[in-house]
């Protein structure tokens, strides 16, 4: 019985073409979408997850109140890993992790390589697939270095790695103890190959102490440990040892590695809030829901738009004996049968649409096409987008009377609310939203990216200091300046984009004793000013050559003015980190970190400061030559002096604009969503114009005998559409106003949501919706009388 189902069913899709060839591109566009958001949530939820010991893994945090409300971060001091393990029983292992790009070389091979330093513990305690060496063992020796599968095949060709010597920073030799397998795309952890911790302490000293916070550490706890105990331990124990962490009330907490993807937000209360990851994921969870329900729902418009052609088949069928059953079956077996011709649409979809979707998502995703578990999801997929979509029909349909539908009195075209009209304007509704909230969230791209950075980024550069550069530093300036290839160059501690250092202690005349305010840290030689193209608003720029006093210069900007509140604050003396600073200028505030935040206070240090080093060097190039140019001749000038070291110049305007990839991308991605669920939303309004067209047939003929104009014709059928489209515009307005809404609090700095945005969507979605229901409006306006009233 169910091969009689499907071969009708199939036989059914042959007699209908163009109505099977709608539907299947409708279901298949909703599924390939709903694919692809499917892949990215599975990606997300799956970072970490694949470590042996993910249950009992969690990173180390800190707790602090602090200016009225609670900050939590996860780096912490050095020492805190062996504190941990001597302290906590509970503790199996605790591990260090820092990061760097060193020197990579093997005889000729030289590269910048990114390094993970680690305790000996990490590759015990994290379950990173080893394809040669012993992970228990590989970084016990203070020169053992364990490579990726990758760098390996870089260095070393075909070639056995393990045993082979391998030259860090064009002097530390190094053995290969162990290769990995390459990492998968869906961790944290990111890195070219690792070092013992060990290394570290050799060429930098002893840690700094319970000052220092800048140290992700992770412990492991014993399998019968219990998380409630170990926790209250952990909360109080910097305080036994660190004299001002008892003072401010500092604590440990320890954030579970199954969060640290999703969920590591927090609020002002030190709590975690829904602006993490775990926010987009159910976000995109529901988006896809509702793609794919209105890809449903177009194939029940479609399906019901044919109930006068199904109609007269359902009383004969149910006249000669078929149950209700058996017609749900049928109609059932169709849907079931187009999905699966649409899952397979979609899955070729997919496999096209993939390389793009991984570029614009930052992913490496795929269909693991040899997994059972692949082909069993792929399959109920499609069986639940089968029953979804066809249970309406099948109920509508096999509910027909036959008394009625033989004399053909079961219609009901125009009923003021029918499930159609309902399923329409859910389908609009969210298209509608989806389009106002890719209007503002372009509109908060393009706010923020033309906010007032404070310095000019056009022709600056920066190249970290790496090899030679410290020692020849002077050599590379003067011949830069001298050849007019650079205006004017400077050194600091950290790209003119990103802040490396900050912190609180700072003390100065009238200072308010309860003031922990929070300042960041910068540091430059001279020239900083002319270099970035800083706006002073009193006193100077640094200037050792005039000022040797300047080294141990401060520059301010005007968010520090306002809460050191000077009104003269030229000279006046701030200390911090043990040395007195001068106060030589005032600049307006400049966007150093997030352009989306307020712009914290800033003190950019001399040339003196012990606890920052210099290691950028900032180049201003002259803009009377070409980029390439002046890029070719500054590469000479580097490898003159540092040969050993590639030349990487890194452009600050390219860099300040990667800070608005995420939002750029999440617009991108509901800008593509809204023109999918626009266009599977369009193929629904097809279908319910077709059915209204085709029940008002003898209508229509009335009009036009009586001397209806097409025009006055077109108008009464597109009417009616055009009330759904205004009706999904008002509920969808004020839901897209409150999500919007929602979104822009977590920005300090957002755009306003002008009254434009939603008129201009109205207006388009209107505009839509006429031009798809006006070809079905017009060909029937413009239909032959005689044709739809000659039975009568």
């Amino acid at each position: 019985m169910i091969r009689n189902f499907f071969k009708i069913a199939y036989r059914s899709l042959l007699r209908n073409k163009g109505f099977s060839i709608i539907n299947i591109t409708g279901l298949a566009i909703g599924m390939a979408a709903a694919i692809l958001i499917l892949l990215w949530i599975q990606d997300e939820l799956s970072y970490d997850e694949f470590h042996d010991n993910k249950d009992r893994i969690y990173e180390v945090w800190n707790r602090v109140p602090f200016e009225g409300s609670i900050s939590n971060w996860n780096s912490v001091s050095a020492l805190t890993a062996r504190t941990l393990e001597k302290d906590l029983p509970e503790v199996e292992r605790a591990v260090r992790v820092g990061s760097s790009n060193y020197l990579l070389s093997v005889g000729d091979k030289k590269m910048m390589k990114l390094a993970m330093v680690v305790d000996t513990g990490f590759l015990q305690m994290f379950s990173f697939p080893m394809l040669k060496g012993d992970p228990a063992t590989a970084l016990n020796d203070r020169n053992a270095v364990v490579l990726t599968e990758k760098t390996a095949k870089i260095l070393f060709g075909d070639e056995d790695a393990i045993g082979k010597m391998v030259k860090i920073e064009n002097k530390d030799n190094f053995t290969v103890s162990g290769v990995l397998k390459d990492l998968p795309g869906n961790s944290r952890f990111n890195f070219d190959y690792l070092l013992p911790w060990s290394y570290v302490k050799y060429r930098e000293g002893e840690d700094l102490g319970w000052h220092d916070n800048s140290t992700s550490t992770y412990v492991m706890l014993k399998p019968n440990a219990n998380f409630a105990t170990v926790a209250a331990k952990v909360r109080g124990l910097k305080q036994r040892y660190d004299g001002e962490a008892k003072t401010m009330k500092w604590e440990w907490f320890l954030y579970p590695l199954s969060r640290w993807r999703l969920y590591s937000s927090f609020d002002d209360r030190g709590m975690e809030d829904n602006g993490g990851r775990g926010s987009f994921v159910k976000l995109f969870g529901i988006i896809a829901g509702f793609i794919l329900l209105i890809a449903c729902i177009n194939f029940m418009n479609l399906s019901t738009a044919r109930s006068e052609k199904r109609a007269k088949e359902v009383g004969i069928r149910k006249v000669v004996g078929a149950m209700k059953s058996s017609l749900i079956i049928q109609f059932i077996s169709e849907s079931v049968l187009l999905a699966f011709l649409a899952g397979i649409t979609a899955i070729v979809i997919v496999q096209i649409s993939l390389p793009a979707y991984n570029q614009l998502t930052d992913k490496s995703l795929f269909i693991n096409s040899g997994s059972i578990s692949t082909w069993m999801a792929f399959i109920g997929f499609i069986l639940f987008t089968g029953l979804l979509a066809g249970s309406y029909p099948a109920f509508f349909l096999s509910s027909f009377q036959p008394v009625r539908v033989l004399k053909g009195t079961f219609k009901k075209a125009n009923a003021l609310v029918t499930p159609r009209k309902v399923l329409v304007v859910l389908q609009f509704t969210f298209a509608t939203i989806l389009i106002i909230c890719t209007v503002i969230v372009k509109q908060q791209i393009d706010y923020a990216r033309n906010r007032e950075t404070g310095y000019n980024k056009d022709n600056l550069v920066y190249h970290f200091m790496t090899g030679d550069i410290p020692k020849n530093y002077e050599l590379i300036k003067n011949e830069l300046l001298s050849s007019g290839i650079a205006k004017s160059i400077t050194k600091t501690n950290s790209p003119l984009t990103e802040r490396w250092s900050d912190g609180w202690g700072q003390s100065w005349q009238g200072k308010d004793p309860n003031d922990k305010t929070s300042f960041d840290r910068y540091l430059s030689d001279e020239g900083l000013g002319v270099t970035a193209g800083l706006q002073f608003v009193q006193g100077r720029d640094f200037d050792l050559k005039q000022y040797p006093t300047d080294s141990t210069g401060l520059i301010i900007n005007e968010s520090a003015l306002k809460v050191m509140k000077f009104k003269d604050p030229i000279g006046k003396v701030v200390g911090d980190l043990g040395i007195d600073w001068h106060i030589v200028g005032v600049i307006k505030d400049f966007i150093l970190t997030s352009p989306y935040e307020r712009t914290r206070p800033i003190l950019i240090c001399g040339a003196r400061s012990s606890f920052m080093s210099f290691n950028v060097m900032q180049i201003k190039l002259n803009g009377k030559n070409t980029t390439a140019a002046n890029l070719e001749k500054t590469a000479i000038i580097f490898r003159k002096y540092n040969p050993d070291y590639p030349f990487d110049a890194k452009f600050v305007d390219e860099e300040y604009a990667g800070k608005f990839e995420n939002e750029k991308r999440q617009g991108i991605l509901a800008a593509l969503f809204a023109g999918l669920t626009i266009f599977i939303s369009c193929l629904g309004l097809f279908g319910l114009a077709t059915y209204m067209a085709e029940n008002r047939v003898k209508e229509i003929g009335v009009r036009k005998i009586m001397g209806a104009s097409i025009t006055s014709i077109t108008t009464l059928l597109s009417k009616d559409f055009v009330k759904l489209v205004i009706i999904s515009f008002l509920i969808a307005a004020p839901l897209a106003w409150w999500c919007m809404h929602k979104w822009l609090q977590s920005y300090t700095y957002r755009v306003g949501i002008a009254w434009w945005v939603f008129a201009l969507t109205g207006l388009l979605t209107v505009i839509i919706a006429l031009l798809t229901v006006c070809y079905q409006s017009i060909k029937a306006a413009i239909a032959n009388p005689v044709k739809s009233l000659r039975a009568e």
